[in-house]
């Protein structure tokens, strides 16, 4: 029988959103595999993690893509970009906190994309007078990596519902981030 490899990863990482301290032998039982075949798509949890990280920049880059961040007011962009990377928030939220990710000699070129993109959609978006220009881009792309993390464990432990995500995290950042006008 052959393994499906995205089923595989899809299946762990909602797992591992949900509890991040899961064993591998959870992770076999919730992808419906044995251990040991676990480990012969997966050496170890580093080498899940890194599969897990390949899946979580691919789907936010089809996010971004998909959002057309280029595209209209940059607020706007901003709502978009939230509704499409909804579904893989979770994941996310999980990569956010596996510190081995982003250090070091090893980390993966496509988070370093992805902050481009996100950068300049914010620095767009204060150039066109739309965002407050005391806050830099790069606060507010970890601002919103933050609220999509958070916004994802509050869904995912019941405390907000599915249905309030993108309003609650569009609402948070841009409320702090669009500039006003002066009295």
């Amino acid at each position: 029988m052959a393994v499906d490899r995205e089923q595989v990863l899809r299946s762990a990482a909602a797992l591992l959103t949900r509890k991040s301290t899961a064993t591998m032998d959870e992770v076999a039982r919730a992808a419906g595999l044995s251990r040991a075949t676990l480990h012969r798509h997966f050496a170890g949890r580093d080498a899940l993690v890194r599969a897990l990280e390949s899946l979580g920049i691919a789907e936010c880059e089809a996010a971004l893509a998909a959002a057309r961040t280029d595209e209209g007011p940059a607020a706007d962009a901003v709502r978009r970009l939230v509704r499409e990377i909804e579904p893989a928030a979770g994941l996310l939220a999980f990569l956010y906190t596996e510190n081995q990710l982003f250090e070091g000699e090893e980390q993966n070129e496509g988070w370093a994309r992805i902050d481009a993109r996100l950068t300049d959609l914010f620095r767009r978006g204060q150039e066109s007078g739309e965002f407050r220009i005391d806050l830099t881009p790069a606060w507010l792309t970890e601002a919103l990596y933050g609220l999509l993390g958070s916004g994802a464990w509050a869904v995912a432990e019941g405390r907000v519902a599915r249905n309030d995500f993108t309003h609650m995290i569009v609402e948070l950042l841009l409320g702090g981030a669009l500039r006003r006008e002066e009295p």
